[in-house]
């Protein structure tokens, strides 16, 4: 009867000699995914992720389409219990890890994430993920995008990281992270080209670094800390900068010295302790189309001739309220 085994799976199993032999993934790659599957308290976490198929067709996994390596990884899970297990870094063609919304992941970001050498994008997000902000990252040498936002990161953010040679874009909103934004982040390599900084929703504090100006940022976002002195670093005529988001700090400097960038888009200064009046040149960023500068201590005429018309979603009169002697359109204050 033995001689009918083959026979018999054949027969009932049709599919199983055809997936077997036709597996294009990489046994170190599957090897590598079922340790990661094995390390978690659930029964079965993926049900997918059957050894006797393709793991290149496994949820969240995806290869290169040449080498059949596994570069890209992305879990999404609210039932997931346990924490980021060492055997990650097995995965040594990894290009883009992705774990989000995660509520049960917990434990700290593990030493073995340094040792995915070939990341670009590492994104651990809506976890518990605690502890500090590790500075082994820094010998993620490829990073282009890091987004640790929504977790229950602590103490203070590693000046080194302000080294990776192509970081463009980093969150770390969201946390509990401490201390001041590192001086070494006005000198980031001349190989981040317009990155985009989001440090908002943390308990940072202390005096923004006058080295900031140095940096061409496409994206800044610092609000709800507790961060003080002159935010006026971040604007300038001939910046690209599109979105300025500092609300709900402690700046102070004088907005009517401020150039504006051509291309602004969002600007919310509010909840802060900024003088002086609004600038008639800010009217000349014609993509404007969120403002709030409310909870400061602005005077003077707010200016006409805007080149968009106020928008329902991006500012009416409360973008313009409490502040010190405001006065003129959309307020209700005539100006004398």
């Amino acid at each position: 009867m033995l001689f009918l085994l083959p026979f018999l799976l054949f027969i009932f199993f049709p599919n199983l000699s055809q997936s077997t032999s036709s597996e294009l993934c990489h046994p170190q790659d599957k090897a590598a995914l079922l340790s990661f599957k094995h390390s978690f308290s659930n029964p079965n976490p993926f049900p997918s992720w059957d050894p006797l198929f393709d793991c290149c067709d496994w949820y969240g996994v995806t290869c290169n389409d040449t080498t059949n390596l596994v570069i890209s990884f992305t879990i999404i899970s609210q039932t997931l219990n346990g924490t980021i297990p060492p055997s990650i870094s097995n995965l040594k063609h990894l290009q883009i890890l992705r774990l989000h919304k995660i509520p049960n992941l917990v434990g700290q970001i593990p030493l073995e994430i340094s040792k995915l050498s070939n990341l670009t994008s590492l994104t651990i997000s809506w976890t518990n993920i605690s502890g500090p902000l590790p500075s082994f990252l820094v010998n993620l040498k490829n990073l282009v995008f890091l987004d640790l936002s929504f977790n229950r990161l602590s103490g203070s953010i590693p000046p080194s990281l302000a080294t990776l040679p192509f970081l463009r874009g980093i969150d770390l909103s969201r946390n509990q992270l401490t201390g001041q934004i590192p001086e070494s982040f006005g000198h980031l390599p001349k190989t981040a080209e317009f990155p985009a900084l989001v440090l908002s929703h943390n308990k940072l504090s202390g005096e923004i670094p006058s080295s900031l100006s140095n940096v061409n940022f496409s994206f800044i976002d610092i609000s709800s800390n507790t961060l003080s002195g002159d935010a006026s670093v971040f604007f300038g005529e001939g910046k690209a900068t599109d979105t300025i988001v500092i609300s709900r700090n402690h700046f102070e400097f004088d907005l009517s010295k401020v150039g504006f960038m051509h291309f602004l888009i969002t600007l919310d200064i509010s909840h802060n302790k900024i003088y002086g009046n609004i600038p008639k040149h800010i009217t000349d960023a014609v993509f404007l189309q969120q403002l709030n500068v409310s909870y400061n201590r602005l005077c003077g005429e707010i200016p006409t001739g805007w080149k968009l018309r106020y928008r329902k979603d991006g500012w009416d009169n409360s973008s313009f309220f409490h502040n010190r002697c405001l006065c003129g359109v959309p307020l209700d204050i005539p100006c004398k």
